[in-house]
């Protein structure tokens, strides 16, 4: 009896250890920072703050009701094969610094990070260039071949935008990285106090609640507008709002999509600030056992045409193995769900080939080609 009470004594206190050890590891820097002060009391005052989160428009869970957590933890245990290419993705190497300064340029990173050059305007989108989507580097690696472009490779950025706190969209490495090459930060509510933490000086950072827009100079403005989805850093969800945006910029109207889930809030988005000059909505990462906040490819058409786009450009896939779909699959399920009926034009580009408005678009299936 007394050596099994000294085996109990000796499990509590390792569990107490291990407790102890990763509750001081989730309160450093990479972790960001729960908003407090005035931040807080103007998260507390938003409409979309509920019972102490933010919510979505519509009732939505993370993940599908009756799903065993079990399975899905044996799902990600023997994932298939093709969930990572065997081979690397090719990329174009792009010198960020002599974009055009005529008309407007977009450069893709792979999953959701991108540049937007517009005249003498640069904005830069959900930077994740460290090689890896979580807050340590042995979770998360990029594919083979993607991880091409690092902080060093960015040029001066008039704007930094962010779409929420996930470590997909907000890598902390990246953004301190870019620091010194930031001039401005535009993100969601709640989302400044992790920037804060890490260096950025709070009157460089606007935090924007669904329907706020900031004009930045004559012809350029963000607003901000829901998406459904969730945020959090660490075990608490909602303390920071997720957002997407329509950005005006010399006279065109490009839809930043982050990360969202089907809903109707796409055609209310359409109906009032569309039609779009160009969309990037997301097309990967999603499962059957969280339907509600990332979209499915045949989705991913829909939503495009409810946003009455001219042009859409599908992100959110080919970096990162987030979920358990084929790493192909994504992209070619849109494909197949775009009909000759469809007004808007798909481009497909490599990682780091620019996409030009108003020019002929990339458009190949360079994805059939790898390991060929």
């Amino acid at each position: 009896m007394k050596r099994l009470k000294k085996m109990l004594i000796y499990f509590v206190i390792a569990l107490f250890i291990l407790a102890a050890g990763v509750w001081g590891f989730m309160q450093t820097a990479p972790f960001g920072a729960d908003s407090s002060g005035d931040r807080l009391a103007r998260v507390k005052l938003s409409k979309n703050y509920r019972d102490g989160a933010f919510q979505n428009v519509e009732p939505t869970d993370v993940m599908r009701r009756g799903a065993s957590y079990v399975q899905l933890m044996l799902d990600n245990l023997r994932k298939p094969a093709d969930v990572e290419p065997a081979y690397q993705i090719p990329s174009v190497q792009t010198n960020l610094n002599t974009l055009s300064g005529s008309g407007t340029s977009v450069v893709w990173f792979g999953h959701s990070s991108y540049l937007i050059k517009s005249e003498n305007i640069t904005l830069l989108i959900d930077p994740v260039l460290s090689g890896y989507a979580s807050p340590v580097s042995i979770f998360g690696k990029a594919f083979p071949g993607t991880n091409v472009y690092t902080a060093a490779n960015m040029p001066r950025i008039d704007v930094l935008v962010l779409s929420h706190d996930h470590y997909d969209h907000l890598d902390y490495q990246t953004v301190v990285a870019l620091r010194d090459k930031v001039t401005r930060v535009v993100v969601p509510l709640g989302v400044g106090a992790h920037l804060e933490r890490w260096g950025y000086d709070p009157t460089r950072i606007t935090e924007l609640d669904w329907s706020e827009n900031v004009t930045i100079s004559e012809g350029f403005s963000l607003t901000a507008v829901p998406a459904r989805h969730f945020s959090g850093r660490g075990i608490r969800r909602g303390g920071s709002l997720w957002s997407a945006y329509v950005l005006d910029l010399n006279n065109q109207r490009i839809f930043l999509g982050g990360d969202s889930g089907y809903g109707p809030h796409f055609k209310s988005i359409g109906d009032q600030y569309g039609p779009f000059d160009l969309a990037m909505l997301e097309c990967g990462q999603y499962g059957r056992d969280w339907p509600s906040i990332h979209m499915f490819p045949t989705e991913v058409a829909q939503a495009a045409r409810d946003l009455h786009t001219k042009v859409l450009l599908p992100v959110h896939w080919a970096k990162f193995a987030l979920a358990l779909h084929p790493w192909r699959e994504p992209i070619r399920q849109l494909t197949a769900a775009i009909t000759p009926a469809d007004s808007f034009a798909l481009t497909t580009p490599r990682i780091g080939e620019p996409v030009m408005l108003k020019q002929p678009l990339p458009n190949s299936h360079w994805w059939e080609e790898v390991g060929k």
